[in-house]
């Protein structure tokens, strides 16, 4: 493995801890200094979603909505017809969970710029329990036509996407989470919609993970080296449009895929994953997610091995499908 050595460095450190959403809020200001057009709706959820900072530094710019999420996409559709570039933000429970027909009616078949951006997303929400746990949303957001689906490993990469996002005309889903997760890209680290990346080069299983679970595929590599199994990671911040081109070339290179994300395994990553493969290259994909099952009330890493959404899952499956044990 060619980047073992990059891998080992990752998961050997201290890394930083910081939620996904916090990336955002930094983002979201800076393309606001940017560009004048961009402006910021929420639901009451300021602080939580972290778009404090732009209401802070553009009064005029920043509409609260109150707590009425079919009115936040809509009234984000009409400026975005206007000229504007929306982004509106809520718990992804609510948005796309609550407004679902107004994103498809007046976003998607207008095909209106509106960023729509789902925090609190996963089951790391943790206490909130189920109610709060959107886990469907990868799916709800996929299926829209005209919608770019992205789900950023980390705040920096977060920070990143929010700044690519503004710069598009396209509708698009920003999924974000509330815990704090390891900061494992750097600055210099590639990021482009559509792109995923390809962490460590393998040649016995492809491990294709996105959001923060990348972390968990990465630990799952090295010791997964250490038992003598290759494992080529790649991390795929946008599950729509998928990088069909890693994709294919790595499922053609290994023959087995494991897929991890921390949601529905019905509709999500994995899904769109073994629907590309099975059309292009027929491959046996394994899913690691949430199965037809909602979250239950817990702290986020008592719910991520609740649920098996870790490197351990992860090595256990890889070493069924190489070894059959």
């Amino acid at each position: 493995m060619k980047d073992m050595h990059l891998v080992h460095d990752i998961t050997s450190k201290d890394l930083l801890q910081e939620a996904t959403r916090t990336g955002f809020g930094r983002g979201l200001l800076k393309a606001g200094q940017v560009d004048e057009r961009v402006v910021a709706l929420c639901a009451d959820l300021t602080d939580s979603t972290k778009m404090d900072a732009f209401a802070k530094a553009f009064p005029e710019r920043f509409i609260e909505i109150g707590v009425a999420e079919q009115n936040l996409v809509t009234v984000g559709s009409g400026m975005a017809a206007m000229g504007k570039i929306p982004f509106v933000s809520s718990y992804a429970a609510f948005s796309p969970g609550r407004n679902w027909e107004q994103i498809r009616t007046t976003i998607c078949l207008n095909d209106q710029p509106v960023k729509v951006v789902g925090s609190h997303a996963g089951v790391s929400v943790g206490p909130d329990g189920a109610t709060h746990q959107m886990l469907e949303d990868i799916g709800l957001m996929r299926i829209l036509p005209n919608m770019i689906v992205v789900n950023p490993g980390d705040s920096i990469e977060a920070e990143k996407a929010t700044l690519a996002l503004a710069k598009i005309n396209s509708p698009a889903y920003l999924r974000l989470a509330r815990a704090d997760t390891a900061v494992f890209t750097t600055q210099d680290t590639p990021f482009e919609i559509g792109k995923a990346q390809v962490f460590a080069e393998g040649q016995d299983i492809t491990i294709i993970s996105t959001g923060p679970m990348t972390y968990q595929a990465l630990v799952a590599a090295e010791k997964l080296y250490k038992d003598g199994i290759d494992a080529e990671v790649i991390h795929c911040p946008t599950i729509k449009p998928l990088d069909a081109v890693t994709i294919l070339r790595s499922a053609k290179k290994t023959g087995k895929v494991i897929t991890i994300e921390e949601g529905q395994i019905a509709g999500g990553l994995g899904s769109a994953v073994a629907e590309f493969l099975s059309e292009h290259q027929p491959t046996p994909v394994y899913r690691i997610g949430m199965k037809d099952r909602f979250g239950e009330s817990g702290e986020p890493d008592e719910l991520h091995e609740h649920f098996g959404l870790t490197a351990r899952n992860i090595i256990v499956m890889a070493h069924k499908i190489t070894w059959g044990a």
